[in-house]
């Protein structure tokens, strides 16, 4: 495999688009995040609020009826809709057809949420972020693979893409099945790591942003919501990869010097999400 090409602050600026003054939150995209389960709501609290700090213009939260009341309180901007089912996702009904959804971030594997994720692959016509236990249901229903769109975007971890693609002897081998599978399914890739590769069929991009801080619970769902925002702000889903794995990387480099690693958490990249945008403008 040939040198992956480098996701430095000169790559993103060819494509960063600055916010218009004239514009209006129902310009800057609506982003649906379809998250959390009994115990885990909190997922959906880091991808919903991330999701709205990474400039989207509305962002609605799918969630089980258990999570009403915490997504409310937590995120007042963020509205909410509720599954019929009190703790987990069983049938994923949207009153709106949003620019983007991400979905997976503590849905759980029970089989009503299995089946919600079959239906809503079935029927979904918005871009999609894929992440968390949506892979995980895909990794153990393979044929659904068929029904995931076209440059959709799956977010996984180490073990989430070993899932997926199958166990690999050495790091060539994992790249070699990871571009063999990107390429069958059209999709796009982000493997979550230090550092983080982006794989969109035969290109391979390296993230040059993020530290060991990022190694704590949350940290994915965080990304899942930045990305899942860039592709409502119409970023094209490579861009909105791209652009979302170094920002995600740069708040860590931000507020290590502040926090250290032991006590960076999820929340820190969400408030570090500002000053790592205004830093594209220096």
């Amino acid at each position: 495999m040939k040198p992956p090409y480098l996701i430095t602050k000169e790559e993103i600026l060819n494509f960063y688009k600055s916010v218009n003054p004239l514009t209006h939150k129902g310009i800057q995209g609506h982003a649906v995040i379809v998250a959390g389960s009994y115990g885990k709501i909190g997922a959906a609290v880091l991808a919903s609020k991330s999701c709205l700090k990474s400039g989207c213009g509305l962002v609605t939260a799918f969630t089980p009826k258990c999570g009403y009341q915490i997504l409310q309180v937590s995120i007042p901007e963020v509205m909410v809709v509720t599954d019929e089912n009190s703790n987990f996702i069983t049938h994923i009904q949207l009153p709106l057809i949003p620019k983007a959804i991400g979905i997976g971030p503590g849905i759980g594997q029970e089989l009503g949420a299995q089946k919600a994720l079959f239906e809503f692959l079935r029927t979904n016509t918005s871009s999609l972020v894929l992440d968390a236990d949506a892979l995980n249901i895909l990794s153990k229903n393979k044929s659904w693979l068929e029904l995931v769109p076209q440059d959709t975007i799956l977010t996984p971890h180490q073990k989430e893409l070993e899932r997926l693609i199958g166990k690999w002897d050495s790091e060539s081998e994992k790249f070699q099945k990871a571009i063999a599978f990107s390429e069958q399914y059209k999709v796009i890739i982000v493997m979550k790591g230090a550092p983080t590769f982006i794989i969109n069929k035969t290109a391979v991009y390296q993230n040059t942003t993020g530290n060991a801080a990022l190694a704590t619970a949350g940290t994915g769902d965080v990304l899942t919501g930045i990305i899942t925002s860039l592709l409502a702000q119409e970023y094209e889903p490579f861009q909105a990869a791209k652009l979302g794995v170094f920002l995600h990387g740069l708040t860590a480099d931000i507020a290590l010097p502040q926090k250290g690693y032991q006590s960076f958490i999820a929340s820190d990249i969400i408030e570090n999400l500002g000053k790592a945008f205004l830093s594209l403008k220096d």
